[in-house]
């Protein structure tokens, strides 16, 4: 499956591709957890909640 293909079923709800979006993006959402050197962790899953909202509001 293609990002493209990976996007739109994650825009549709699938829960596998949500899953593999977050997977994919953890990398980047895990590196913006820090703060003051310290993961903090209500911050990474509030980045996670961001990314799933942006999926389901992109324009594809």
């Amino acid at each position: 499956m293609n990002f493209r293909e990976l996007l739109l079923h994650a825009k549709a709800g699938d829960p596998a591709a949500q899953d593999r979006m977050i997977r994919l993006y953890d990398p980047l959402l895990s590196s913006m957890a820090w703060h003051d050197g310290i993961f903090d962790e209500d911050l990474y899953q509030e980045l996670r909640i961001t990314l799933l909202k942006c999926i389901h509001t992109f324009p594809v």
